[in-house]
């Protein structure tokens, strides 16, 4: 028996010619993707269609499910999928739709064809719990800076708002007039380790600095304690701070660079709960960026001229 077409229903008027206008074809572009996996009665068609919030793709049948094939295929990239009880919501059709799909509505009361355990994985939010999502305050807290400098001074100014208790920082020697500028105390690098409530990584990466981020550091840090690293990811040793964060050792990272950049995604770390990584988008805003690729053209042409550089790293 043939199967019926696959139909693709528009959720915006037509002009006149019958097409589509070059603005509506935008918008559409723009909505969320929607599969309807069977021929649905027609209200549930019909406050789709008049909602204006969707555009969505019917498999045209009552009579006949959608082949298993054509289901995985139909599912690549949407935003929701609307199902009944004859398609099977596992790993496989989850893994098809990918990280887009945000609602999977089903028109049954049992649930049976659901893996529910496959979705809790996917990132559902659960119910409201008095402790979910809760972290740790600024507000009364002693911050660490390891390597005060201009990057260092200027995440402190932004986190003073919060009623940060305390600033504490280390560097190679004191930085009095830097330090000034926040009101911030000078410590010893393992002071740093056991009074900070929050350890912000700012130092450059260097022979010296190499690593310098290791068990013997995470080990004297609280257990409260969060540690963020702006810095390079080779400051880092990234299996000790693994290790630090599965044992409760501290309680959890914020890391904008790693080791590589990107981080693959079957890292270790991706695995935990208590640490956010991103792909070194600290300084991704076009005014930065302008700003970076405006100063290495201008040291540039001044070093081709023999004239002393903006920025220059004496050597």
């Amino acid at each position: 028996m043939a199967l019926r077409r696959l139909q693709k229903i528009a959720v915006t008027p037509l002009n006149i010619t019958g097409g589509l206008t070059s603005n509506i074809q935008r918008e559409m572009s723009t909505l969320p993707r929607v599969y309807v996996t069977r021929q649905i009665p027609p209200e549930g068609l019909k406050i789709l269609r008049k909602s204006g919030q969707v555009q969505f793709e019917l498999w045209d049948s009552d009579d006949i499910p959608v082949p298993r094939k054509e289901l995985l295929q139909k599912v690549k990239g949407v935003d929701g999928l609307l199902c009944t009880l004859t398609e099977k919501i596992d790993a496989e059709l989850l893994d098809a739709a990918g990280p887009n799909l945000k609602v999977l509505s089903t028109m049954s009361v049992g649930f049976d064809h659901l893996s529910l355990d496959e979705l809790k994985k996917r990132g559902g939010w659960g119910t409201w719990r008095t402790l979910w999502l809760c972290g740790y305050e600024l507000a009364n807290s002693t911050v660490g800076i390891l390597g005060l400098g201009r990057i260092g001074v200027a995440i402190a100014e932004r986190l003073a708002p919060f009623k940060v208790r305390k600033f504490i920082y280390t560097d190679v020697a004191p930085r009095p007039e830097l330090a000034s500028a926040i009101n911030a105390e000078y410590v010893s690098f393992d002071e740093l380790a056991k009074q900070s409530d929050f350890l912000a990584v700012c130092c450059a990466l260097t022979p010296e600095t190499k690593e310098i981020c290791n068990k013997n550091l995470f080990s004297k840090m609280k257990k409260t304690s969060i540690f963020i690293n702006t810095s390079r990811g080779g400051v880092v040793n990234q299996e000790d701070l693994y290790e630090a964060l599965s044992t409760g050792q501290i309680a959890g990272a914020g890391l904008d660079v790693t080791v590589p950049e990107p981080l693959p995604t079957n890292h270790p770390l991706f695995t935990l709960k208590n640490c956010v990584i991103l792909p070194h988008i600290a300084s991704a805003s076009y005014t930065t960026r302008d700003a970076m690729s405006s100063l290495a053209a201008n040291n540039l042409l001044l070093g081709l001229r023999g004239q002393p550089m903006i920025k220059e790293l004496k050597l």
